[in-house]
Parts: structure tokens; sequence; C-alpha cells
């Protein structure tokens, strides 16, 4: 399926959309999305400036690309979340581990998004995409754990998996950003909301 970040139609095997992709990570690494020079990324990748142009209408769009290397990461980790037969703890631990995991390895590819995401509709809908994809099956998972007498009863599953995941994006930003508390302090704390409020515990 084509990319929403792409202005042409691609094909897997398009290295020159790749090589882009790849000088853009490596980029983001040392530096924030402003200072990104689109000449210079082509000039990396080896190819031309118009050819970048010709696969994204802007750094935003190729940010949006780069990104969705890493939510396909998301999804494999909510995966196990939602459908593993392990305790909710033990639930809750893995789908924050696979986060914060996510978040360390791509740290400057989170802080490239969130630089963007103000002013691209594009980023935004990629962003806004992603985590409302995962809010039918946690609302499912809620559902099933509280016919089981295993979660409390409260508010609609539905509103509460979305409230949750909105959590989760304000967690990504804290860690991106930086603050008073240690990643480890905020990858707990967020376990300890996520039990009490779908288990009361």
């Amino acid at each position: 399926m084509r990319s929403r970040t792409d202005r042409r139609p691609t094909q897997r095997s398009d290295h020159r959309r790749e090589a882009i992709l790849d000088a853009l990570d490596r980029w983001l690494q040392q530096t924030d999305l402003e200072a990104v020079n689109i000449a210079e990324i082509a000039r990396e990748a080896g190819v031309g400036r118009s050819a970048f142009y010709f696969y994204f209408e802007n750094k935003a769009a190729a940010v949006g690309a780069l990104s969705e290397r890493m939510i396909d990461e998301t999804f494999a980790v909510h995966e196990v979340f939602v459908s593993s037969g392990a305790s909710p703890a033990e639930r809750v631990g893995t789908m924050l581990d696979g986060l914060v995991d996510s978040w360390q390895r791509h740290r400057h590819v989170f802080r490239a998004m969130l630089d963007a995401r103000g002013a691209s509709p594009v980023i935004r809908e990629i962003w806004d995409s992603a985590r409302e994809s995962f809010v039918a099956s946690v609302a499912e998972m809620i559902r099933v754990d509280r016919a089981a007498g295993l979660a409390r009863d409260g508010v609609d599953e539905t509103v509460l998996a979305t409230l949750l995941l909105e959590f989760n994006d304000r967690l990504l930003e804290r860690l991106s950003w930086g603050g008073p508390l240690t990643p480890q302090q905020l990858r707990d704390g967020a376990a300890d909301i996520w039990l009490a409020t779908i288990y009361g515990s």
C-alpha cells in the first residue's frame, strides 16, 4: 500500500527512497528537524535534491515516512499486550517496556514527529491514526477482563481505552522532552495508572 507521506507511488524495492530515509534518520540523530538540510540529505543518500521532492513534499512528510518503520514495531508489542494469557501486571509491563524501548531506540524520530505534529496535517494524521488504531483492541481486552471478573466495572470501555492511550501519548512527550522524573520512574508510574484504572489495584 502506498504511504500517506509519499508524493509518488513507490515500490518496495525503491532503493532511492530508502536511502533518503536512512540519511534522514542519521541526520536526526545529530540535529533537530528544523536544522535538517534537504540538499545535504539528498547528497548523503546519493541522489539529487529533486529526487527528495519526487517522494516527499517536505521534510515533515519524510519524517512521517520514517516514523512508519517505528510504528510497525509498536503494533507487534501491542498484539502481545491485548492477546497474551499473562497476568494484567505482566501484560501492562510488557506494553510499557516495549513503548519505552521503542522510544529509546528511536527517540530522535519521536522528537522530530513532535516538532512537526503541530504544523503538519500529515504528521498529525499518522500520529493520531496510529493511536486510534489501538482503541478497539484495548477496549475489547477491558471488556473481556471485566466479564472474567478481573477488571473493575466503570465507564464505557472505549472511553477508558481512548483516554489511557492519550495518556501514553503524553508519556512519550515527557520521555522525549525530559523532566524531573527518570524514564524508569515514568514507566513505573504509568504502569500503576494503567493497572489502577482498569483493575483497581
